[in-house]
């Protein structure tokens, strides 16, 4: 098990590392070069395009920003889950929600009470409504496949250089890859019953 744990965690580090590491659009030269996507956002150093299993050979570009898209989705959803992880073992709770406890067990523990039921159908209706309303709507300007802005919410983005976009564009599939490691290691120390080795305030 200490080996198991010991693996997950260095996994988790490196995943976060890379993060951090600056945004380099040069792909590694490798035989995946030669695909029509070696300089798409996302394909940096070390790695390069990383496809191990060929599962770009042949994929047109619909298919490959229906993929980009799906990996940005559940980035952003856990680098939203990560947080609220986080937050949740620091002992930060909604008023009234004092008793229920942190990680994975929160789910048990909603569930068994009428307001846990409550909360968990408020939950799922949030999720349905993010689900609607999150979504490209063609015409609108929006650039790159998870480009929500719609013509109505922008933040200045319209402002920014070429060069800026792709950097933070870098950066938030970055921050998404780290934190679906993240929360992967997290979810498996609740499992293992240790969570509280990496996060103190677990409970």
């Amino acid at each position: 098990m200490m080996m198991k744990t010991a693996a997950v965690f260095a996994t988790t580090l490196l995943a976060s590392a890379a993060a951090f590491a600056p945004a380099s659009q040069t792909a590694a030269p490798t035989a995946l070069c030669e695909s029509p996507y070696s300089n798409e956002v996302g394909v940096q150093a070390p790695t390069g395009l990383f496809d191990p299993f060929g599962l770009l050979e042949g994929v047109p570009q619909e298919g490959f920003d229906k993929l980009r898209y799906i990996e940005l989705k559940h980035g952003r959803v856990a680098m939203l889950a990560v947080v609220g992880y986080l937050t949740t073992a620091a002992g930060i709770r909604f008023p009234g929600a004092g008793d229920v406890p942190d990680g994975l067990k929160a789910f048990s523990a909603l569930a068994a009470t009428e307001d846990g039921k409550n909360v968990l159908l408020q939950m799922t209706a949030f999720f349905a409504l993010a689900e609607i309303v999150n979504r490209d709507i063609p015409g609108t300007g929006n650039e790159f496949p998870g480009d929500f802005r719609n013509g109505a919410i922008d933040y200045g983005w319209a402002n920014l250089s070429d060069e800026t976009k792709l950097q933070k564009r870098a950066i938030e599939l970055n921050n998404g890859r780290a934190a679906q490691m993240g929360l992967l290691g997290l979810m498996v120390h609740d499992k293992l019953g240790n969570i509280e080795t990496i996060l103190p305030y677990g409970n």
